[in-house]
């Protein structure tokens, strides 16, 4: 594993597209994968995932400490593109294309004790669901229970959000519990 986590590490596939600095955190003994979109300026500066108000706000879905959140042994962090995409017209940029296909089976094959697998936002659900996933994000979400017990379906929690989660008040009614209950079984025993 750790050799694959270098190699990912030192990964320049797209550097014709972007400034490659790949971020990924995982251990073949993580038991929570968690697949987001792609790291953010901050994150890209720090190389910490989830290291920004949206991983403030995924800590509080989930119910854990900084620590808890950061010990690879809990949770393996995977996004589908890993280096900054760049700036967009409306935000950044999609994750690179690049990226999950090249990196995620090899990760995936080194760590055969994930209970489950959250798919944050569109861009892990489309990729991993395929046809699985619903019309729209709203959809998919409110369906999470279809694609339990491997996957665990989530918006990005995001700032940017907030209007969705306004427009949506049974995700932190319903989803949210069921989401922190998964998590503290998992964890903790």
């Amino acid at each position: 594993m750790e050799k694959l986590l270098t190699e990912i590490r030192k990964c320049k596939i797209c550097e014709d597209y972007i400034d490659p600095r790949p971020v990924v955190f995982a251990n073949e003994k993580s038991k929570i994968l968690i697949v987001g979109q792609a790291p953010g300026t901050k994150v890209h500066a720090s190389g910490i995932p989830w290291d920004d108000a949206s991983g403030r706000q995924l800590r509080k879905w989930l119910n854990v400490s900084d620590e808890q959140f950061y010990d690879t042994l809990n949770f393996g962090i995977v996004p589908m593109g890993f280096c900054y995409p760049g700036k967009g017209a409306s935000g950044d940029l999609p994750p690179r294309k690049e990226c999950a296909p090249q990196w995620h089976l090899p990760l995936l094959e080194k760590m055969p004790d994930l209970e489950i697998i959250l798919l944050i936002g569109m861009y892990a659900q489309n990729y991993y669901l395929r046809n699985k996933a619903k019309r729209t994000l709203t959809e998919t979400v409110n369906h999470y229970k279809e694609y339990l017990p491997k996957y665990f379906v989530l918006p990005h929690p995001s700032p940017r959000n907030r209007f969705w989660l306004s427009k949506n008040p049974w995700f932190e009614k319903h989803v949210i519990p069921d989401l922190q209950k998964k998590v503290f079984e998992i964890i903790v025993k």
